[in-house]
């Protein structure tokens, strides 16, 4: 087990202080239970100690990466012996490894930009917009993108370009309802169930909010999910274990709903 010596403990003003975040920053994560103080002063301040340090490194880690508050909650691990310690610091060593990845890209991206300008004298805003948004995204989401076809690509321009704050938002949300949908199937859940449903139903909507109705893009959307090839690792793994129960919980709820199967669209 790790060490019980005594801690030195940290008020809020003096944690927000150290790890450069704000009191209400702090606050706010008390209320919603990512990390509330190990203990109280006897006149009633919140003490925070060193493991509440690390368990707050934890917190902004997985924040700097881009996860949602809702997603770091289910990924946040116990500190309470050494082997799970360890697991904390694989984790974020495979999410920064993911990171420098995408960094990298950016990169050579940059570069080949760079020459291109110089050679050709002229301007290509198009690849210079899609650098822009690779490094603003910065994150595990970004790999998505680099592999859509001109067709995704070019309407993810149209509609995200202006507003990335409603793309990330669809990228957080397939994110939640896929580990929705891969604790449903672990559990055997049948997917004609209540449950299966609603799941399905939620995946629809991040779909139609998605290609704004455009169902010329489903049969595209197919195509990109079909191929997990160049995929992230553990997104792809997840995927893969739910394509056929995702598919028939839709064809349940398009029965449902009445709505012919993408399949079926001449």
């Amino acid at each position: 087990m790790i060490s019980s010596k005594k801690k030195d403990l940290f008020t809020v003003g003096e944690l927000a202080k150290a790890m450069d975040i704000t009191v209400r920053t702090l606050q706010y994560y008390d209320k919603e239970g990512l990390l509330k103080p190990s203990s109280t002063s006897e006149g009633g301040r919140r003490l925070y100690s060193k493991k509440d340090i690390v368990k707050l490194h934890q917190i902004l880690s997985f924040k700097y990466l881009g996860f949602s508050l809702k997603e770091i909650k289910n990924m946040l691990f116990k500190l309470d012996s050494p082997e799970e310690v360890a697991n904390i610091l694989e984790r974020q060593g495979e999410l920064v490894q993911q990171q420098i990845h995408s960094l990298e890209s950016a990169l050579k991206s940059i570069k080949a930009l760079h020459n291109e300008v110089l050679k050709i004298e002229q301007v290509d805003f198009d690849k210079y917009a899609d650098i822009v948004m690779l490094l603003k995204s910065g994150n595990k989401k970004y790999w998505v993108w680099k592999l859509f076809d001109d067709t995704i690509s070019n309407h993810i321009k149209e509609h995200f370009t202006t507003q990335p704050e409603l793309g990330l938002e669809i990228a957080d949300s397939y994110q939640h309802i896929l580990d929705k949908g891969v604790k449903l199937k672990r559990e055997n859940e049948p997917p004609n169930s209540a449950k299966s449903i609603a799941l399905a139903s939620e995946w629809w909507d991040m779909i139609m909010k998605f290609t704004g109705g455009d169902m010329s893009l489903i049969p595209k959307l197919m195509e990109f999910n079909n191929d997990k090839t160049h995929w992230d690792k553990e997104m792809a793994a997840k995927q893969q274990e739910i394509d056929d129960y995702i598919e028939q919980a839709l064809s349940y709820y398009f029965a449902q709903q009445d709505i012919s199967t993408p399949e079926m669209e001449e």
